[in-house]
């Protein structure tokens, strides 16, 4: 695939040509039967003109938008090359970024990329920038701080990296927790006893786990407590050597709570506490310790801080536009 850019000026305001050929592959696989594929491409990008002319695609606007599409072309022109053709529902698909486990599919990756295997066969891998910096970190640093908004696969991310270490022998046992706090439901009326109240909140970290460990298997570690699953309370008084410990919804703990989870770590062991700054379920007088144990140890050796934002997200693609919204919603609120 070549491309050829060129600048022109009209009224005033720049605008940006750029042709991409699609010598590589077969153009109507690409433009679809009477152009239908091609119609999804332009209701993606609505601000640009985007023309077509045998093998060539002609887009023109501005910059960042015919960047964005541009990658989105180059993803679709790869998955061809490979396949030879691409069905409808899958063009849509990388379009929009609906099923980015789908997308991810679509082209090759390089093997060393694969953090585990999973049940099936599916490899779970860092997706974005961020989260390949995540597990970058992670080889060099015992405990890692993970801040970001909803989506953006903190805790995804954390639990491969723990299962990657189980799975190559460098820890003897995984343990995540999380904080057992109230998100505007009163914990005492749900049905149960204690392990049944507390479960839904931990249900994220077996979703998760589920992914990536036979069934069958996850429930010999978990019986064996060669991975345990527990509320944040539980952690209190034990020393965690030759662990991986991950530290969910961190943002929903107190100074007191995150300060006594991280003198838990014992040798041989690495933590990983994840949080989302924008969504503290505390009570109104208290304030979330990540806030403070981010910024008091941001300058310690063998401590690492990653922050995550809406491009990492990785869900349904309106999940990156409605945390934009309520960022700009913040920012509003903030300057007024």
């Amino acid at each position: 695939m070549k491309e050829n850019s060129s600048t022109k000026n009209q009224k005033s305001s720049t605008l940006t040509e750029t042709i991409i050929n699609l010598d590589s592959i077969n153009p109507i696989e690409f433009f679809g039967v009477n152009n239908g594929k091609l119609d999804l491409l332009k209701k993606r990008f609505p601000l640009l003109k985007i023309l077509s002319r045998g093998t060539q695609i002609k887009l023109s606007g501005a910059q960042e938008q015919i960047t964005e599409a541009k990658e989105k072309i180059e993803t679709l022109v790869q998955y061809l090359e490979r396949n030879g053709n691409v069905s409808h529902n899958y063009f849509e698909q990388i379009l929009g970024g609906d099923d980015a486990e789908v997308v991810d599919n679509f082209v090759e990756k390089n093997p060393h990329d694969v953090l585990v295997f999973g049940p099936n066969g599916k490899s779970v891998r860092a997706r974005t920038l961020n989260q390949k910096k995540m597990v970058s970190l992670a080889e060099t640093n015992d405990v890692i701080f993970a801040i970001g908004p909803a989506g953006t696969g903190k805790t995804y991310t954390a639990v491969a990296l723990a299962v990657r270490a189980l799975k190559n022998k460098m820890v003897k046992k995984i343990i995540l927790t999380r904080p057992a706090v109230e998100a505007g439901e009163s914990l005492g009326f749900l049905p149960g006893d204690l392990k049944e109240k507390i479960d839904p909140y931990l249900r994220p970290l077996y979703d998760a786990l589920d992914d990536m460990i036979p069934a069958d298997k996850l429930g010999y570690y978990m019986s064996t407590r060669v991975i345990e699953i527990a509320p944040l309370a539980y952690m209190r008084g034990r020393t965690l050597d030759h662990a991986f410990i991950i530290l969910d919804e961190a943002q929903n703990t107190t100074d007191l709570q995150i300060k006594m989870f991280l003198t838990r770590i014992g040798a041989n062991a690495k933590a990983i506490i994840t949080g989302d700054l924008s969504q503290v379920d505390l009570p109104k007088n208290q304030r979330s310790g990540l806030i403070k144990a981010s910024r008091i140890l941001k300058n310690i050796d063998g401590i690492a801080h990653i922050e995550l934002d809406e491009e990492d997200v990785v869900r349904h693609r309106l999940v990156k536009a409605i945390i934009k919204a309520y960022d700009k919603e913040n920012e509003q609120h903030d300057a007024g």
